[in-house]
Order: C-alpha cells, then sequence, then structure tokens
C-alpha cells in the first residue's frame, strides 16, 4: 500500500509538472507553449520562401511534438490568425462567426519576415533534444518583444490556469521604449473583433474587464451590432439574445446575420419598442456584455509565476538589452574574423606568398613557409595567424588568384571596418540601440497594428434595473398563495422575475423572497411590497398589536434595512397578535377599548408621528394599561379610514 501511495504521489507530481510547464501555460521569455514553439520552428526550418501546405507542417512538426496531430493542426490554425508571426492562405476559419477551418490539405502557411527578425537566432538559442532524441528543439526563442502580451493566452493545468488577454502589437512595442527611456506608461487589451472596454479594474493585469459590443442605434427601431466583444462568436451572442427574447426579457421581432469579413448582426425590435428601451436590456441579459477575470500566469526559470504588466515590461526589455548585445558582439566576432581572412588574403596574394611554397614538398613545409611569409607584415595583420588560417589561404583556386581585384578588397575591409565603428558605438549605449531598433519595428508594422477595442469607461447594468416588470404578482387570501403564475386572487403590482419582494404574513413574521411563481405565504397576509434595497430601508411600517396574556395594545415603528434572502424574522413579539399595520406616514391611530364597568371613554386617538421610528428588533411603546379591542388608522386631513 505504502508503495502503491509513493508511485502515486511520484507519478502526479511528474503529470502535474509536465502539464503545467510543457502543455498549459506560456513562457515569459517569448511568450508560446511548447506546441506553438515546435510549429514555428518547424516554419523556420521548412522556409524557402514559398507557401507550405499546413498538412505538411503538420507532419512536419510531428518530429518534436509528442502527441497527435490533431493539436499541432488546431494550435497552428489559433496562432495563425493571430495574425502576426505566419502568413495564411486559404480558408483558417472565421473568428467573428466561430466557422471552423478548413482541413490541412487545403490550407497553406509560411513564417512571415517579423518572426525571422524579432525570434530567429540559432547562435543564441537554447536547444535540447525531442521527446525521441532524434532532433534538436528550442527550449525558448530568443524573443526581442513580450510576445506574451500581444497575442495573449489561455490555459488550464493542474491546479491554476492563466488567462492574459491581447493587447495591441505597437502599443506593447511602445511601452516597452517607454520603460527603457524611463518614461510613464500604461497598457490595455485591445481585441481584433473591436468592441468597447472597461479597464477601470484590469488592475494591471490581474483584475478583470467589462467588455461590450459596439451598437448602431441610428434608426430607433432597429439595432445593428458591428462589433463584438472579446471572446463572443456571432453564433454565441445570436444565441443569448434568442434566449433572452424567449424569457420575454427583450422584446424583438427577428434578427439576421449578415457578418461576412465585418460582423453585421440586426436586430429588429418589436411593435411600440425602441431602441433606447432595449440597450441596457441587451447588455444586462445577453452577451452583449461579459466580465472577463484575467491571471497573468507565466513560466519564469522553470517555474510558473504571477506577474503584472509593468513586471513583464520591464523583463522583456531588460531582455531586449541582453539579446541585441550578444548579437551585436555575436556579429562584432564574425565581422573581426572576415576583416582577418580578408586580410591575409589580400597579403597572400599581393605580396605573392604563394610563390615560396612551390619548391616545398611536405605538408609541414608549406605550412611553415606560408607562416614565415607573414611575419614581415605582423603589423598589419591584428592577431596571429593560425595553421588553420593557412589551410584557408591554400585552398584558394588559382583562378580566383588571377581574377583578384585589390580595390574590391579594399573596399570590402573598409565596409567590415565601418561596420565594426558602427558596432562598437552600439555597444557603448545598449539602451539607446534598443530603443531604436523598436522603433524601427514600430515604423515597419505600425499600419497593421491600428486600435481596434475603444477604451471607456462605463457601469455594469444590473439586471435587476434592466428587466422589464411584464410579470403581475397576484395573492389569493382563499389559498394563501402568492406568485405571478396564479390566474385567480388579486392583483398586487407588476413586477420583473428578478424582483424581491417582502412579505409580512398574519402571525406576525416576515421574509424577503425572490419574486416566486408559487409560493404558499398565509391565508391572511399583512403586507407585500418590493424589497428594494434603497427603497425599503426608506419605508417605515407603523404597527399595533396586542399582547395575548394581558391585553394591552402596543404600537411599533420601525424600517427594515437588513435581512437574509428567505429568512423569517418577526416584527412583533413571541404571543401576540398584530391589529394593524401601515406603511405610509402623517396619519392618526383611532383605539378601541374592550368594555368594562364605569368606562365611559372607550375610544381614543394617537399622533402615529409622535412615536419615534427604532429598529425592527425594538419592542413597541404601551398604548395604556386597557384591554384593546380594535384599531384603525385615519388621515389627519381628512379622517377617514385607511
Amino acid at each position: 500500500m505504502a508503495y502503491v501511495k509513493h508511485l502515486f504521489n511520484t507519478n502526479f507530481l511528474e503529470y502535474a509538472s509536465y502539464v503545467i510547464k510543457d502543455r498549459a501555460i506560456p513562457h515569459l521569455d517569448d511568450g508560446f507553449k511548447p506546441v506553438q514553439r515546435r510549429i514555428l520552428h518547424s516554419l523556420l526550418e521548412m522556409d524557402d520562401g514559398k507557401l507550405h501546405k499546413v498538412a505538411n507542417v503538420v507532419g512536419h512538426c510531428m518530429k518534436y511534438h509528442p502527441h497527435g496531430d490533431a493539436s499541432i493542426y488546431s494550435a497552428l490554425v489559433v496562432l495563425a490568425n493571430k495574425d502576426l508571426f505566419i502568413e495564411k492562405q486559404g480558408n483558417f476559419g472565421n473568428e467573428l462567426t466561430g466557422d471552423e477551418a478548413s482541413a490541412a490539405r487545403y490550407i497553406e502557411c509560411r513564417i512571415l519576415p517579423l518572426a525571422k527578425q524579432v525570434l530567429y537566432n540559432p547562435e543564441l538559442t537554447e536547444y535540447d533534444d525531442s521527446y525521441d532524441g532524434r532532433n534538436r528543439e528550442p527550449v525558448v526563442f530568443p524573443a526581442k518583444i513580450p510576445t506574451v502580451l500581444i497575442q495573449g493566452a489561455e490555459g488550464i493545468a493542474v491546479g491554476m490556469s492563466t488567462r492574459i488577454l491581447p493587447h495591441n502589437f505597437v502599443e506593447v512595442l511602445e511601452a516597452v521604449r517607454a520603460c527603457l527611456k524611463g518614461d510613464y506608461f500604461d497598457l490595455y487589451p485591445d481585441f481584433s473583433t473591436g468592441g468597447i472596454v472597461d479597464v477601470t479594474d484590469y488592475e494591471e493585469g490581474m483584475g478583470k474587464v467589462l467588455v461590450r459590443a459596439q451598437f448602431d442605434t441610428k434608426d430607433p427601431k432597429k439595432i445593428v451590432i458591428r462589433e463584438l466583444p472579446f471572446g463572443s462568436t456571432t453564433e454565441s451572442l445570436i444565441n443569448s439574445i434568442e434566449s433572452a427574447a424567449r424569457k420575454s426579457k427583450i422584446k424583438i421581432s427577428g434578427i439576421s446575420d449578415f457578418t461576412t469579413e465585418k460582423a453585421e448582426i440586426e436586430i429588429k425590435l418589436a411593435r411600440g419598442i425602441h431602441t433606447k428601451d432595449v440597450v441596457d436590456a441587451l447588455y444586462a441579459f445577453t452577451d452583449c456584455e461579459k466580465s472577463i477575470a484575467v491571471n497573468l500566469l507565466v513560466i519564469q526559470d522553470g517555474r510558473p509565476v504571477t506577474m503584472t504588466i509593468p513586471e513583464v515590461i520591464r523583463y522583456h526589455a531588460d531582455r531586449l538589452v541582453d539579446i541585441l548585445t550578444r548579437e551585436l558582439k555575436l556579429e562584432e566576432g564574425h565581422l573581426k574574423d572576415r576583416l582577418h581572412a580578408r586580410t591575409l588574403e589580400r597579403i597572400f596574394i599581393e605580396e605573392r606568398i604563394y610563390k615560396e611554397i612551390e619548391e616545398m614538398e611536405t605538408q609541414e613545409t608549406v605550412i611553415q613557409s606560408v607562416l614565415e611569409g607573414f611575419k614581415p607584415f605582423a603589423s598589419k595583420i591584428r592577431r596571429k595567424v593560425t595553421e588553420e588560417d593557412v589551410e584557408h589561404l591554400l585552398k584558394i583556386p588559382i583562378r580566383r588568384i588571377s581574377l583578384y581585384d585589390i580595390n574590391k578588397a579594399k573596399k570590402e575591409m573598409q565596409e567590415i571596418r565601418a561596420r565594426l565603428t558602427k558596432i562598437g558605438e552600439y555597444l557603448s549605449n545598449t539602451v539607446g540601440y534598443a530603443v531604436e531598433f523598436l522603433k524601427g519595428i514600430v515604423k515597419q508594422e505600425k499600419g497593421k497594428y491600428k486600435r481596434k477595442t475603444v477604451i471607456t469607461s462605463f457601469e455594469k447594468v444590473d439586471v435587476r434595473e434592466a428587466a422589464q416588470k411584464n410579470l403581475t404578482l397576484r395573492y389569493d387570501n382563499g389559498t394563501g398563495y402568492l406568485g405571478y403564475g396564479l390566474t385567480s386572487g388579486r392583483a398586487l403590482f407588476d413586477v420583473s422575475d428578478y424582483d424581491r419582494v417582502l412579505v409580512i404574513r398574519k402571525n406576525g413574521t416576515y421574509a424577503v423572497h425572490s419574486v416566486p411563481e408559487k409560493k404558499f405565504v398565509d391565508k391572511g397576509m399583512h403586507y407585500c411590497g418590493l424589497a428594494d434595497k434603497d427603497i425599503l430601508p426608506e419605508v417605515v411600517f407603523t404597527i399595533v398589536y396586542r399582547d395575548n396574556a394581558s391585553g394591552y395594545g402596543y404600537i411599533k415603528r420601525c424600517t427594515i434595512e437588513q435581512y437574509i434572502l428567505d429568512k423569517g424574522y418577526s416584527i412583533i413579539p413571541e404571543k401576540s397578535t398584530i391589529l394593524k399595520l401601515m406603511d405610509r406616514e402623517n396619519a392618526m391611530l383611532e383605539v378601541t377599548y374592550k368594555p368594562k364597568p364605569m368606562v365611559r371613554i372607550l375610544e381614543e386617538s394617537f399622533d402615529v408621528d409622535a412615536f419615534l421610528v427604532k429598529s425592527v428588533k425594538a419592542q413597541g411603546v404601551r398604548l395604556s394599561t386597557r384591554e384593546i379591542k380594535s384599531a384603525r388608522f385615519v388621515s389627519k386631513k381628512t379622517k377617514k379610514k385607511r
């Protein structure tokens, strides 16, 4: 048993670690999940400038991906639809309508130059063995931009999940530039479907956003949805609208979808209904408004880490400087090698050092002869001449020696020296070089990535306020039932199914309920009214009750401010009976006492407003030490029965 427990714990931890690190959560450095990275690696390996069948790309990627081809195909379609690193041709689906892409054998793609520019550098890339040990795949790309923020990501792992919203390409790069320059920056989501977003609670990528569809309400009898909220398709949006219409939450006469390359959902309103009456209800009861919680969870240094937007930007600003510095040093090394080789070639040919090997009989003497020939020119050669250098020179064809162009060689060496000088300047100010690099990328790509989502501030529509009061609440005193589903009884008032009602029963207990379809409350209900959170605390209840033991009458004035839904409370003391209850003011109370010998006056009046309004838990004020028979409220002005 202990062995099984140990085996289970070990295997579960390995599985959890694998799902978190190698499947579901993107890496901070390049913003990709493993399958996405393998797809781009395959496209870079296959790149010949021409389009490739997606089926071929999937097949090539199978060398690196330990799972089935279906996951590669679906990930490639999603990645291509980001329109960032992959050029696509054919039907890759429609993110507006939710239509699926064509089969892999019918569509084509290729890597875009931007991917090579900001992701690809084999000399700086760390590689690891593929799952079967036959190939090598990148651990992460040396990405120069924060792809994780540009593309966004969603993933569910064991015990954790990530949801990173996409941001505008240009705005992200401008934020990195601002960070490098020490300036303030703000960064908010931008969605390919457009729409409206409220980022009040975004909390630097760790809060939530409200997203809305963009409405065209020029026609008072028709609403046209031009842009969709993030995460919705025309199909899901139409389904939510039709569902709300079936439940009578909105009144429409028809809905049509004319979406092609741009969203266009036309909602025709019912007779007598205008756009201003429906907009709030669309936001409240359909997917036209959604709240999206975000959680910026990424893999950093082999473990999951929660970060904020500014932290990601600062990390990538430092990373960009580091990568560009390493690239400059690599280029500097290559140029110095070229300059050294060209210098040796020029001296070898111009000074005819190759002539000295004509009489040499062995390989060793040939090499030694060439080395000796370079000694007079040591001041022109920046580093030691090696045997490898000599081997390179000895392989130069005779044709090239005869056609050697001294001026061309000098010009090439001048260009190399000029570039080395420039690299030296860049290395002396790597931050400035990084800023200029980003400026160049922004200038190059600015026209492709304009902001699509409008940032604004709006309050989430309260469904209770937006709901139409199209249900009639009835009470049947004979059966004691209350609800909008009753066909008999007295009509009380109109409600929506989002309302709540306060019910004060005959026995002196009260409770707040969601509007019932049919609910037994009591035969003889004293009060039923809307339990609106803003209005109810302002309602003053005046209750006249009789103590069952003494027969004395009491008056109590109170408000009901707090309650738990469907929980019963008592508004009067135990062993008491309510005689009258009123929810209005400016009244007189007329009390009739039980007749007794030698007592002539059996009626007495009280000014209701003279009694203090207290807590609902407070005791009432005794009216007199005489047994009360009945009570009634009358108006101060008219003295009519109320």
